[in-house]
């Protein structure tokens, strides 16, 4: 992939689609093409082949998706599943014919199994049952893997694959309802700010969870790394390597935040997955490294979040 090469973001306008962009034109690319919903609709078959018909992408980085937290995949597991799969296989075959050079498909840590060896192999996929609050938004990235190592195996395609960790920073989804765990943190601890001080923050479960957090520019120069140098059928993992509790995270949020009162810990909602942190030996492998340790990230994301999400 060159600095002129034609490159397509599919999802430009997301967290990682937008932090793919600002990678690449950092690098000085100078012919990026950007997938958003306003240009093209990738659940429609035809309109996703048309698109590829008129761009010609020589290079794709398949950043769409329908993605959320912990409540929204629970509680909308039809939209999760249909939604992805579609937005995955219409891209994956476009490309395909459309004779790309080479597609790199982003999943999730979801995919392996909830009571997985820790940290988690790439080799631990499809042995042990899903958690069962993300299960159709894992099962759909799990497809995403097989229909980009099928393409491989019978048309030849070089497509790859990488299963990063919890992301977060500029661009994520702040809203209560459908955001992940480290976003909703910010805006809960954020609002309670404007409140008397009799007034807790609520978080579910009891805290003891373990999650691996990654920046998403940190994601972003992985992708750019693995383009240029990965080309295996199995799929990457990317992160960090270190997790901590869900509560140590919710005290740094709320020291950065500066909210400094009680947190009310509702043990009667799920924790989910136990303990979930990936080993990345073979992505460092190719020299990658994280570079944002997790409380710069937060303080990053807070003042991005500061100075465009609050009115």
């Amino acid at each position: 992939m060159d600095s002129d090469s034609r490159v397509l973001v599919a999802g430009a306008n997301g967290m990682v689609g937008s932090a793919i962009v600002r990678n690449l034109e950092e690098k000085r690319y100078t012919n990026i093409i950007k997938g958003t919903r306003h240009i093209v609709d990738f659940t429609d078959q035809e309109e996703t082949d048309r698109f590829f018909q008129l761009a010609k992408p020589e290079y794709v980085f398949v950043a769409a998706a329908k993605v959320g937290g912990i409540m929204a995949n629970n509680n909308y597991k039809a939209d999760f599943l249909t939604e992805n799969l579609r937005i995955q296989t219409n891209i994956i075959d476009s490309a395909y014919r459309w004779d790309v050079k080479k597609l790199l498909f982003l999943g999730s840590s979801c995919i392996y199994p909830k009571f997985a060896t820790q940290p988690i192999t790439e080799d631990q996929l499809m042995t042990g049952a899903l958690e069962p609050t993300n299960d159709a938004y894992a099962i759909a990235k799990i497809a995403g893997i097989m229909m980009c190592q099928a393409y491989r195996q019978q048309h030849g395609f070089n497509a790859i694959s990488l299963m990063p960790t919890n992301l977060y920073g500029p661009n994520d989804n702040f809203d209560l309802e459908t955001s992940h765990v480290l976003p909703a943190m910010i805006a809960k601890f954020h609002a309670a700010l404007d409140h008397s001080e009799h007034w807790e923050v609520k978080l579910w479960g009891d805290g003891s969870a373990m999650r691996e957090f990654l920046h998403v520019d940190d994601l972003a120069e992985a992708c750019y790394v693995c383009m240029q140098n990965y080309d295996d059928t199995e799929h990457i993992n990317v992160g960090t390597g270190e997790d901590v509790t869900i509560k140590q995270l919710a005290e740094t949020i709320a020291d950065v935040v500066g909210y400094d009162r009680d947190i009310n810990w509702d043990t009667t909602k799920p924790n989910g997955t136990p303990r979930k942190v990936l080993n990345v030996d073979k992505i460092k492998s190719l020299g990658w490294e994280p570079k944002i340790g997790l409380r710069e990230g937060i303080e990053k994301t807070y003042e991005w979040y500061k100075k465009n999400v609050i009115v």
